[in-house]
């Protein structure tokens, strides 16, 4: 028998042998001819994982020549203004990597920019998840792994921000410890446990390269393939329109989709990298070794930070003293906020289930205007994260626009109250707009912009009827009632908790779908009922 058939028989045998105990050749074929649905939307979650693996790659390049150490060394590299000095090992290394490293700044580079569009990726992905719903049964752990990643993700990058141990991640990690501080009863605890003693301690390069390169890394890999798994097992979500239905999916079959995501990854790497050739950031060297008797000028940090920061900024020195200890609640109180910002993020899905008492699967997504609260809510959230961000800069800002730092810090404190609620209003309204639109449009029709004259003088625009496609387009969403005040009354539950939280349920209900909250879209008596758009004589 000649070698190669011999060869090709064993190999057939091999695989019979795999697929008999694992099922993989069963697996990827029941797969393989699944659909996936396709929509330029969707990037958004593949640029999230895809700049994920530049990350990995990169980070371990960089292990390779960084030292996460803080001995103190004298510095001979390459960089002549810092020629002499003495700085820890973790900076001599970080400018070992820049100046000496062949291809080494480029790749920090590109790893620092990858982590911005990494952090960027993800809250754009669940935006969109928000907006459209598709956090509804039965998504919504994945929901909660989102979240996680995205938490996983700020603190990834606060920890690999301050490795290079220079002056500006120094003072931004000097900030971190004064909020820990302010922690009540656990807050000195904390701070002595996480950086190894007094601040800056000795260890802290060290700990932060642990949980920066193993333990956060790790657990982003479990997120992100529990995610995948869950969404392979559920299947994809989808947008509403011909043929589609909560128990199919219309798409691309998964060797198209294999192929365009192929590209896509190598169209986002080829980008991190054009932009890590072109646009600096970091530049360490500029800055100098971190000196605890010193602060850099200007400090920012990286904008996923800068919610947290500008609440940092813009809060009022107040401190009070309380059985003899001191709360400092200009640390404490944006701590909180910042906490039940985010955490009211990551609730949202199950509020919402609560008061909807909708058990069912939801495969199909929800136009945002078709949910005007909810498209609000998430419209003052990202209003909220922005002026806290805008607070961030209050210097910078102050300076290259020549006014002063008080009247920046006071509008952004103002904003903060301000806005969000503006923002949801104008929102709410936006959305309720667009549905009347959509409601006249069913019933008299498009607009053709043809001017028509009636026997009587009259001058009427002639509509034109609507497809059945964009009939069903702008009629297939399900509008939920809200709840019966009636069904709280009485003495049935005589759990004042229980009646309170049903009371909640009800006001929740009513505010997210009673009276003013949607529009109600046609029904069919009265679209059957309509009066029939005006014909266009023949001339």
């Amino acid at each position: 028998m000649p070698l190669g058939q011999a060869d090709g028989i064993w190999g057939e045998k091999v695989a019979d042998w795999a697929d008999g105990r694992l099922g993989v050749h069963r697996l990827v074929r029941e797969r393989a001819r699944r659909a996936f649905p396709d929509h330029w939307s969707f990037l958004l979650g593949e640029i999230c994982l895809y700049s994920f693996v530049i990350l990995v790659v990169t980070g371990v390049y960089l292990a390779f020549y960084f030292h996460p150490s803080m001995n103190e060394v004298q510095y001979n590299g390459s960089y002549a203004p810092l020629r002499g000095r003495m700085m820890s090992e973790a900076f001599a290394s970080t400018l070992h990597i820049s100046f000496d490293v062949r291809g080494g700044l480029l790749i920090r580079q590109a790893h620092h920019w990858a982590a911005l569009i990494f952090v960027a990726s993800i809250l754009a992905h669940m935006t969109r998840v928000f907006f459209t719903g598709a956090f509804r049964k039965p998504r919504e752990v994945n929901w909660l792994f989102g979240f996680l990643l995205l938490v996983l993700a700020m603190f990834a990058g606060l920890t690999g921000y301050d490795l290079p141990d220079d002056l500006l991640s120094g003072t931004g990690l000097a900030v971190v410890n004064g909020t820990i501080l302010s922690i009540p009863v656990v807050g000195t605890y904390l701070s002595m446990f996480l950086f190894g003693g007094e601040f800056p301690g000795h260890d802290l390069v060290a700990r932060f390269n642990t949980i920066h390169v193993l333990l956060i890394p790790a657990l982003m890999v479990g997120l992100l393939t529990a995610h995948l798994a869950l969404m392979l097992y559920y299947g994809h979500t989808q947008y509403p329109g011909r043929g589609r239905t909560n128990g199919n999916v219309v798409g691309v079959p998964a060797k198209v989709r294999a192929v365009k995501s192929a590209g896509y990854f190598l169209l986002v790497t080829g980008g991190v990298f054009v932009i890590a050739a072109v646009a600096q950031i970091n530049p360490v060297w500029q800055y100098g070794p971190y000196l605890a008797d010193q602060v850099s000028a200007g400090s920012q940090p990286d904008w996923y930070m800068g919610v947290a920061d500008g609440l940092l900024r813009v809060m009022p020195g107040w401190e009070v003293n309380f059985w003899g200890h001191t709360l400092v609640l200009d640390n404490l109180i944006p701590l909180t906020v910042g906490v039940g910002f985010f955490l009211a993020l990551g609730v949202y899905p199950f509020i919402e289930s609560w008061v909807t008492r909708d058990r069912r699967e939801q495969n199909l997504l929800d136009r945002p205007r078709n949910r005007p609260v909810r498209t609000a809510l998430g419209v003052a959230w990202l209003s909220f994260y922005a002026v806290a961000l805008i607070g961030a800069g209050n210097d910078i800002i102050a300076v290259r626009f020549h006014v002063a730092v008080e009247s920046v810090t006071w509008a952004v404190r103002i904003g903060l109250f301000v806005v969000p609620v503006v923002a949801y209003s104008v929102t709410k309204q936006w959305a309720l707009g667009l549905q009347r639109g959509d409601r006249d449009k069913v019933l008299h029709g498009r607009e053709t912009g043809i001017i028509k004259r009636m026997p009587d003088g009259e001058f009427v625009e002639v509509h034109e009827p609507l497809g059945q496609e964009q009939l069903h387009l702008l009629t297939q969403h399900e509008q939920y009632r809200p709840i019966d005040p009636g069904t709280t009354n009485g003495t049935a539950n005589p759990n004042a908790v229980l009646r309170l939280a049903r009371h909640l349920r009800v006001r929740l209900s009513e505010g997210l779908y009673g009276e003013g909250a949607q529009i109600a879209k046609p029904t069919a008596q009265e679209y059957q009922s309509k009066k029939p758009p005006p014909k266009e004589v023949n001339r």
